[in-house]
């Protein structure tokens, strides 16, 4: 007795612990992708190709600017040095041929150069330098935007797989209640010697139940497989349950258009096409670039250098340098010239190459984005087609089906015409959910193809 009252009151508690141990967070359509965005590898690869492309317009911006800027010292321990000439001033050490080393006399070496030089006049070589990294930046931007739309049409198709699995789901959940209803006319049918009541009627219902756990297994496995999924694109644990905020899947709002409307958005909006159009500006401007290379450049040049050693003095005549103790600063111009023109030239036709490689990039891919919208297009009107003639159809089938049981009910039904009605209602209710879903990644995939964000697309 007190081991039952124990147990009635822990089980209630290890329900509950059990019930708060795991959180269901409900997520719409637009935060799922943003969330599978952000943990996205392949996005995360190509923002940081974004990134690194940034940073050489920073590189080649820095050209102008003091681009070489250099400093450099030296330290170490000297002797000092000694005369042997008298009255002769350290200053004027230079005077005694038989100047020698002190080895007595030890100090600290101390010596500090600096060197920078300006770009004065390179030919137009910087600018256009400049302006072909910035192309090339915005062609990784849209690249980069070119698979974040890519992404998003994956994350659009999971979504809207979790909403598939919930309703097929929920038509074999309402089927099973008829199966069973019709189980149990069945056997009251046998109870009662009904001689309507056909062997091979019994054994079709028979096969039916079958078929139908084989379906309802399925479709747990498949409800399962997608949760795993949408837990990794999350980013969810053993305590963090996803689930879509929908629980219904419906046609997206969506209002066929004529394909040119389709084809100019393409042209207009595909950042493909536009990060080529960059490319072939950074491969302009780094040919002139290369170009500006046949001319001379001139440089304005800076320099100075100090040394300090208090052993060694420094001497009076100017013309007298010693090198561990002194001071010197220079400013002047020069002229940078690079004499290996053929280098120059292999160069330019190198440029030339890629510049026609990259156009006809340009055109290919316009071929591939008129045969991808064209196909799109296509399935996406078919898929609309299919969808509204399945309605059709599953209206007329789940008539089918009242009539049957209305007949059965009343005495005068079949068993095989109504196992044959319910069949077709069933498979009618999946293949319509099945449409629906296609018809939104038809239009999801029309839509990536004609430039459009996905996030835009509404459920009706």
């Amino acid at each position: 007795m007190h081991r039952f009252i124990y147990l009635s009151l822990l089980i209630p508690f290890l329900l509950f612990n059990t019930a708060q141990s795991q959180d269901t967070l409900k997520v719409n359509l637009q935060e799922f992708i943003d969330r599978g965005l952000e943990r996205s590898g392949q996005v995360a690869y190509e923002r940081n190709s974004v990134s690194m492309s940034e940073n050489r317009v920073r590189e080649a911006r820095n050209q102008r600017i003091l681009p070489r800027v250099e400093f450099n010292s030296q330290h170490g321990v000297v002797p000092g040095v000694k005369s042997e000439v008298e009255g002769l001033s350290e200053g004027h050490y230079y005077l005694d041929p038989n100047l020698e080393n002190d080895w007595e006399d030890w100090g600290i070496f101390t010596r500090a150069e600096i060197s920078a030089i300006q770009p004065v006049y390179t030919w137009g070589a910087i600018n256009n330098a400049i302006a072909a990294a910035e192309a090339g930046a915005r062609a990784a931007d849209y690249q980069f935007s070119a698979v974040t739309a890519e992404a998003e049409v994956q994350l659009f198709e999971l979504y809207h797989s979790y909403l598939l699995a919930y309703e097929v789901e929920r038509i074999l959940a309402d089927a099973e209640e008829q199966v069973d209803r019709v189980e149990r006319q069945i056997e009251q049918m046998r109870e009662d010697g009904d001689p309507d009541l056909k062997e091979a009627d019994v054994f079709r219902f028979e096969i039916f139940k079958t078929e139908f756990e084989v379906q309802r297994r399925e479709v747990e496995e498949s409800l399962a497989s997608i949760t795993r999924i949408w837990n990794y694109v999350m980013g969810g644990d053993e305590r963090t349950v996803y689930e879509p905020q929908e629980r219904f899947l419906d046609p997206v709002a969506f209002d066929l258009e004529p394909y040119d409307y389709y084809q100019q958005l393409a042209v207009q909006n595909r950042p493909e096409l536009k990060g080529v159009e960059a490319g072939i500006e950074a491969l302009e401007k780094g040919k002139d670039a290369v170009k500006a290379q046949q001319y001379p450049a001139l440089f304005l040049g800076i320099s100075g250098s100090y040394a300090n050693t208090p052993n060694r003095p420094r001497q009076t005549n100017p013309f007298i340098i010693n090198n561990t103790n002194y001071a010197s600063a220079a400013v002047g111009f020069g002229i940078r010239q690079n004499l290996n023109f053929r280098s120059i030239r292999n160069q330019i036709d190198r440029a030339d190459i890629e510049f026609s490689r990259v156009r006809d990039l340009k055109d290919a891919l316009m071929d591939g984005i008129y045969l991808e919208l064209n196909e799109n297009y296509r399935e996406a009107s078919v898929a609309e087609v299919k969808a509204n003639q399945t309605e059709q159809a599953l209206s007329t089938a789940r008539n089918w089906v009242r009539h049957e049981q209305l007949n059965y009910d009343i005495g005068f039904g079949d068993v095989e015409e109504l196992l044959n009605a319910m069949q077709k209602e069933l498979e009618l209710r999946v293949e319509l959910k099945q449409n629906v879903f296609d018809l939104n990644k038809k239009v999801a995939a029309l839509y990536r193809a004609s430039g459009i964000s996905v996030k835009q697309l509404s459920v009706n």
